[in-house]
């Protein structure tokens, strides 16, 4: 069902890039997992992720905190997105799949910088769809605005005079792990396969 998906959403696929620009391609520089990663961050990991308060798709209210004792897989989008959003969590949920067979369990968080559309139940149906783990996230305005600077992500609403309305964003994967926190970006580019060998490689070397 999920490459059933991909397949429809294949039409028109843009790569938004924004935020994160002062991300560098370049050698690591963290100790310990410079053969799992090609990205090396400005200001250190430490200068993307942070504390947010938002609410998961079964409405329960959830911190980063709730998150910390599992490697997460994190991605910014919104369920109206026509075409980027469901091929990049597409490809996440088969990553994750691939993970499962490696042994390592990893959790898809989907992020929604849509607070007017994406509501509880249209999360709910979303995750479900992409993949039984998924965990979707929303909230205020204030507080997704909040996360999205935490992890330095930029996203920003068109402006129009009826609700069909597209949201613009950077279109990363944000890679955390338990006593790490941020370790990498995932970029749209990279396959399932690819996803899924260079988290393999930072949760065994961690």
């Amino acid at each position: 069902m999920i490459r059933l998906y991909s397949t429809i959403a294949v039409g028109s696929v843009a790569a938004l890039l924004g935020g994160l620009g002062y991300m560098i391609y370049a050698g690591s520089s963290q100790t310990g997992f410079d053969q799992c990663r090609e990205t090396s961050i400005a200001g250190g990991s430490g200068a993307i992720g942070g504390p947010f308060e938002l609410v998961d798709h079964t409405g329960r209210t959830v911190t980063e905190a709730d998150f910390a004792d599992t490697p997460t897989l994190i991605y910014f989008g919104y369920t109206f997105c026509p075409d980027v959003c469901p091929l990049d969590t597409a490809r996440n949920a088969e990553a994750i799949d691939l993970l499962d067979e490696k042994g390592h369990e990893v959790t898809p968080v989907f992020i929604s910088v849509d607070h007017e559309r994406d509501t509880q139940e249209a999360l709910a149906e979303f995750v479900r769809f992409m993949h039984p783990r998924m965990v979707g996230l929303t909230g205020s305005e204030e507080q997704i605005r909040a996360a999205a600077q935490a992890y330095r992500m930029y996203y920003a609403v068109q402006e129009t005079d009826d609700d069909f309305y597209l949201i613009d964003h950077s279109t990363f994967s944000y890679l955390m792990l338990p006593e790490h926190g941020f370790v990498d970006i995932l970029r749209r580019d990279q396959t399932p396969e690819q996803v899924a060998d260079t988290t393999a490689c930072f949760i065994e070397n961690a």
